[in-house]
């Protein structure tokens, strides 16, 4: 009886490790990231070259979020529809629905493009900020060049059929958790249901979002569909759920269907299959360490970023934290200064160190002091 207990246990092991690690998606291409911890935790094909359509539309947007940071636009300057920019509400593709010689709000437009995934949007933005489509194309390559996406150019500012609008689904994750981390307040556009445009000369039109996932109880909150009758389906997709983020893009979906489906279980796998440990918060303390012959015997040491690592389920026990210094610290210490390393280790492998620093001066005690003290370590042992 015992031996097909035991049998039966190892069955189940061997099953469950080997489901682990023969996870896999239906798409052609697809990577998750860990948001804070900026872990991969799966990837398939992930440099492979794509024709990213309307996931172009993030960088679209980040141009122009750019522009307003800068102090060089507004949400409320308007831009004027060409003739070039309404043929493509009036092509198939999908549209804002803008009319020519309409002066459209730079908010409209964006809405226009990340909520109802407007062409017609698009190249009206680009006008307006670049003149043509053309050159706008060359600031989103410049900017997804300076972000670190190294296989991606853009040829237009929506994605539709170019063979020389290319990207890859990493470089599509590195652009969209640029979006996130960079512009919080606007990335809040990306997970409105729905957008009601006023348009000139006719009835409103409300469109709504494309990302099949905002309606899923996921916690999604962006960021982009696309669709090309060669690239079949893609998604970036994002889900925030208790201080969690994770980032995934996929393409190569036979189906919207498939889309969705798939991106829910990619999402669905990172959360289940993984934890996130926060180790470190950016600027606060983080411990103290000890300081010789200074006028205080302590110091709070912080790191400069936030410090988050993604370990599998149950393995918490594994992850180790120290504090490595040649201590303690002689006094003087100058504010921010280098002082000690925070060593992470997992599974008995150090997987990061960071510069510890001093979150405030602390001066030198006199010579009386230094003497004394000096006699103190000498006579006890004891600093």
């Amino acid at each position: 009886m015992f031996n097909k207990i035991l049998i039966y246990l190892i069955l189940l092991f061997t099953f469950i490790k080997s489901s682990y690690a023969d996870f896999d998606i239906k798409a052609r291409t697809a990577i998750l990231l860990d948001y804070h911890s900026d872990e991969i935790l799966f990837e398939k094909d992930a440099d492979r070259q794509i024709f990213p359509a309307s996931m172009t539309k993030i960088m679209t947007s980040i141009i122009v979020f750019d522009l307003i940071k800068n102090g060089e636009l507004n949400l409320n300057d308007k831009f004027i529809v060409s003739e070039n920019a309404w043929r493509l509400s009036q092509s198939g593709y999908s549209s804002m629905f803008i009319m020519v010689g309409d002066e459209i709000t730079i908010e409209n437009l964006l809405k226009g493009i990340i909520i109802s995934s407007g062409n017609d949007a698009c190249v009206a933005l680009a006008e307006g900020i670049a003149g043509t489509e053309e050159e706008f194309a060359i600031l989103m390559t410049s900017k997804a060049k300076e972000i670190g996406m190294i296989n991606t150019n853009f040829a237009n500012s929506s994605g539709i059929n170019s063979p020389e609008n290319l990207s890859t689904v990493r470089d599509i994750m590195i652009m969209s958790k640029y979006l996130i981390k960079n512009y919080p307040k606007y990335y809040e556009y990306f997970k409105e249901k729905e957008f009601t445009w006023d348009r000139t000369g006719g009835d409103p039109i409300t469109q709504g979002n494309r990302n099949p996932l905002l309606y899923k109880n996921l916690s999604a909150d962006g960021i982009k569909t696309g669709y090309l009758s060669y690239e079949k389906y893609s998604l970036a997709s994002s889900i925030n759920r208790n201080g969690r983020r994770l980032v995934a893009v996929g393409s190569g979906f036979n189906t919207k269907n498939a889309r969705s489906k798939e991106s829910t279980k990619l999402l669905t796998y990172g959360l289940t299959n993984f934890d996130l440990v926060k180790i470190t918060k950016a600027n606060e303390p983080f411990e103290k360490i000890n300081v010789w012959l200074g006028k205080e015997n302590k110091v709070d040491v912080y790191t400069n970023q936030d410090i988050y690592k993604t370990i599998k389920k149950a393995k918490k026990k594994l992850l180790k934290i120290s504090i490595k210094y040649e201590g303690p610290v002689e006094a003087p210490i100058k504010k921010d200064e280098k002082v000690a390393i925070l060593k992470v280790v997992y599974d008995d492998e150090i997987v990061g160190e960071y510069d510890l620093l001093a979150s405030k001066e602390v001066k030198k005690v006199n010579f009386v002091s230094r003497l004394l003290k000096s006699l103190n370590y000498l006579i006890w042992g004891d600093v």
